[in-house]
């Protein structure tokens, strides 16, 4: 039996609508989990002028990501539609219970103003037949309220799949390159001397407003070192390149506190050019 051009528009027009459903829960995910992701480091996603059509490439990582990220989105999807079920059938007893509730008063309203001619009680057995015309309504309703509540929870479960992949990421399972950049030193206050790593560059010429501790929790711990203390090793890998500023952070080590945040160093990029090394892993060789 062949299709009808109807037919086969109604499917055309279900599966563009699917489509742009999609496409927005994709999205949706996107720029939570880079709002997440970027939060961890305190760093604003919308300052960042990061291109739209990337939001819908990061959720294959937050859903496909590896065995684990795939078995969590199944488990969460699974419990989702246990959570819709269970709720659309609350609203069910609920709202059965208000019609019911609604009918028996209406009826009680219409004996009791069966008789009167009072202008009063015309008015009441008004209400009442019109509150029978609305309840007729219930059913739209109620489709609406199950595609709200059906929604409301794909919306839940996309925002916290998008969100704990997003800080897992940002945190010590951070994949981002490990990072030497080398750059003049007329404007860069900190870093080491190419030429003597051990000396600390003059300070001469600059100021400061703020927390000063910061700063001299940096002085000194420029470099990466895996070497003097293992157990706490200090990394630097590159978080991004945007707008004419290069971002590095400090990595986690893995005993770290759930809630310790890293610490992020904004480098403006210099007219006289500057050099940047990345690697995947931190590099052997060893200083005396």
């Amino acid at each position: 039996m062949t299709q009808t051009p109807n037919q086969e528009s109604n499917i055309l027009g279900k599966f563009t609508s699917v489509l742009g459903l999609l496409g927005a829960a994709l999205f949706f995910a996107g720029w939570i989990y880079r709002w997440s992701y970027f939060y961890f480091f305190q760093l604003e996603v919308n300052t960042l002028d990061l291109p739209a059509q990337s939001f819908l490439i990061v959720p294959l990582q937050i859903f496909f990501g590896d065995i684990w990220t795939i078995c969590k989105t199944a488990i969460a999807f699974f419990m989702a539609a246990i959570a819709i079920q269970a709720t659309l059938w609350l609203i069910k007893i609920i709202s059965e219970t208000v019609v019911s509730a609604s009918q028996l008063l209406l009826n009680r309203i219409i004996s009791a103003t069966q008789h009167k001619r009072s202008w009063t009680a015309k008015q009441l057995k008004s209400l009442a037949e019109f509150g029978f015309g609305q309840l007729r309504s219930v059913d739209f309703l109620r489709s609406l309220v199950n595609e709200i509540v059906i929604v409301s929870w794909v919306l839940i479960v996309i925002f916290w799949l998008a969100r704990w992949q997003g800080v897992a990421d940002a945190g010590q399972n951070s994949t981002l390159p490990v990072v030497a950049l080398i750059t003049p030193e007329e404007k860069f206050a900190v870093g080491r001397k190419l030429d003597d790593i051990f000396t600390n560059p003059s300070l001469k010429g600059y100021r400061i407003i703020g927390d000063l501790g910061l700063f001299d929790d940096l002085r000194g711990r420029e470099d990466t070192d895996i070497i003097t203390n293992p157990k706490q090793p200090r990394v630097w890998r590159l978080l991004l390149e945007r707008g004419g500023w290069i971002y590095l952070f400090r990595a986690l080590p893995p005993n770290a506190k759930p809630n310790e945040i890293p610490s992020v160093l904004a480098i403006q990029q210099s007219d006289k050019g500057h050099i940047i090394i990345r690697s995947p892993e931190v590099s052997k060789t060893s200083y005396p």
